[in-house]
């Protein structure tokens, strides 16, 4: 059971983010907009109130889960440099610093 939620991907990559983020801002801003003309034309606040959550709750069924829109840039990892078991594990730069001062 837990197996499958582990094959469920949970990265964006940065541009993905990006995206993300100005479609959750682009949605907000919309239904601000909409929701504060239709509060003024009827004279409810609470209308106002409620088209901006209805706002909200679609931006974040759009935007919270990794959907594959979001994941178009993986980045290029560089690939892993095996240590050779012959070097001491000090750094260069640790060695080059071991020099006695005057």
């Amino acid at each position: 059971m837990l197996s499958m939620f582990k094959t469920i991907p949970t990265h964006m990559d940065y541009k993905g983010q990006k995206l993300a983020e100005q479609i959750f801002q682009g949605i907000i801003l919309i239904s601000a907009v909409i929701g504060f003309v239709y509060g003024l034309i009827v004279e409810q606040f609470g209308w106002t109130v409620y088209i901006v959550l209805a706002g909200f709750a679609v931006s974040c069924v759009l935007t919270l889960p990794p959907w594959p829109m979001y994941r178009k840039n993986p980045l290029s990892w560089q690939p892993v440099v095996p240590e050779s078991s012959g070097e001491s594990n000090q750094k260069p730069q640790e060695s080059l610093k071991k020099k006695k001062h005057k």
